[in-house]
């Protein structure tokens, strides 16, 4: 079966459109960066360089400095797919993305989305 196409997309070309989603909502690229680095490990220089160099989703992920352990409490329904049922383990981990941003343009609670975690300040 051939390799989906979002596994070859850059971030670069999907990060602008998490940002505006979130500030359509009132929310900030701040909130949106902290759910990115929450589930990545990446820091906001990382995050700059991954932009910056264009990085494909399946290397961005396989890059990732330290991918959450609690990201499989995220749960839910996005693009008509529960999160927790995708078997792929790429595209879940870009489900989960997804569906972390989707949170903080709904408003939830930063604690909520960081399933219990204390939001940095």
């Amino acid at each position: 079966m051939a390799e989906h196409r979002i596994f070859t997309t850059s971030f670069a070309s999907i990060y602008p459109h998490y940002v505006a989603k979130a500030e359509r909502k009132g929310h900030t690229k701040a909130e949106v960066d902290q759910v990115i680095t929450w589930l990545t490990g990446y820091d906001d220089a990382g995050l700059e360089t991954v932009l910056a160099d264009e990085t494909d989703l399946k290397t961005f992920f396989a890059q990732a400095p330290a991918f959450n352990p609690n990201a499989e409490l995220i749960t839910g329904v996005i693009c008509g797919h529960r999160v927790e049922d995708i078997e792929d383990p790429l595209m879940q981990k870009i489900r989960y993305m997804d569906k972390l941003v989707d949170e903080v343009a709904k408003g939830k609670k930063m604690t909520s989305i960081l399933r219990g975690a204390t939001p940095a300040t």
